[in-house]
């Protein structure tokens, strides 16, 4: 029995910690705490936004970069499933990617609904970030002033997945390049996607995007 209340002890502590971790990056990212930012990723950690895709270091300093430009992302968290198998877990949490900029000269926001799914791995006692890829479930974009009249390129809307065409819309009009097949709520992206992480689960590296790495 002791045996079983220590192991249900340390699964809620590690799921505290998971959620603790998840709930850091967005406060921290949103504030421009970037010292306490990198804390939350291991050296290898990877990170795919529609807008920009790379290691951890390469994420921070686009972020940076942005930050003092003026560009204004913010998140909001929803409900967390949290998998843990041994020292490697499978997080998914419910989010909204708010983005604020000016498009075709209307200043708009674009809402975006989806999850953020997390591979992460204890190490050394502890848990980091090896791989963050958002799905992206619906979005809207809205004029900041509901007065103000905006139209949209329907051939520009239409070169990407529905469930983020407002928000890459937006990004590509203020200059970056917007990657155009991240998963969405059904199809085979998302799915090769949860096949990745119950393969990371199973103890295997991750092979996502071209990429492999994980221990």
């Amino acid at each position: 029995m002791n045996t079983a209340l220590s192991k249900a002890t340390r699964q809620r502590e590690d799921m505290q910690d998971l959620r603790d971790l998840v709930e850091n990056w967005v406060i921290w990212r949103d504030a421009g705490f970037w010292e306490k930012f990198r804390t939350v990723w291991h050296d290898d950690g990877r990170m795919m936004a529609t807008w920009t895709q790379g290691t951890a270091d390469e994420f921070i300093a686009m972020n940076r970069a942005g930050w003092d430009k003026g560009v204004s992302i913010l998140h909001f968290l929803g409900g967390s499933n949290i998998e843990i198998a041994g020292n490697r877990a499978i997080t998914q949490t419910k989010m909204t990617i708010s983005q604020r900029a000016e498009v075709h000269g209307v200043q708009v926001d674009v809402v975006c609904t989806g999850r953020f799914h997390d591979f992460w791995e204890r190490r050394e006692g502890r848990w980091g970030l090896c791989l963050r890829q958002p799905i992206y479930e619906k979005d809207r974009m809205d004029p900041v002033d509901p007065a103000a009249r905006l139209e949209l390129d329907p051939e520009v809307l239409a070169r990407y997945p529905t469930g983020y065409c407002h928000l890459a819309y937006l990004q590509s009009s203020i200059g970056y390049p917007v990657k155009t097949d991240m998963p969405g709520l059904r199809g085979e992206k998302v799915a090769a996607l949860y096949a990745c992480g119950e393969s990371w689960l199973a103890g295997r590296p991750i092979e996502w995007e071209g990429h492999v790495w994980g221990r």
